[in-house]
């Protein structure tokens, strides 16, 4: 990040899992928790709704998104930049076999 992230904003990077909205992202952040008791590191993920303005991103991007205002009833995140792009698969296996006979 190159940026300077200003302070007491919070920014999180997380795969986008659904672009099926205009204009709106759904983004699950993972993160790793300690349990109380037996020590062992959990993975939790959270999903949240952030506004993408230019409809730019697609499932299996790699995003930051970054707290700001309300900006619809479930919408209080925007998506600041794109880390990585998703790879995209031309054909599966079973297609192709499906094709040659």
């Amino acid at each position: 990040m190159a940026e300077k992230a200003k302070k007491g904003i919070k920014q999180f990077i997380g795969i986008v899992v659904s672009d099926k909205m205009d204009k709106t992202v759904v983004v699950a952040v993972e993160r790793l928790k300690m349990h109380p008791l037996y020590k062992k590191y959990i993975k939790r993920r959270k999903k949240f709704m952030a506004h993408d303005e230019e409809n730019t991103c697609r499932v299996g991007d790699k995003v930051l998104i970054e707290e700001t205002r309300p900006l619809s009833r479930h919408k209080r995140w925007r998506v600041k930049s794109i880390i990585e792009r998703a790879k995209v698969l031309d054909k599966t296996s079973e297609e192709k076999a499906q094709e040659e006979v």
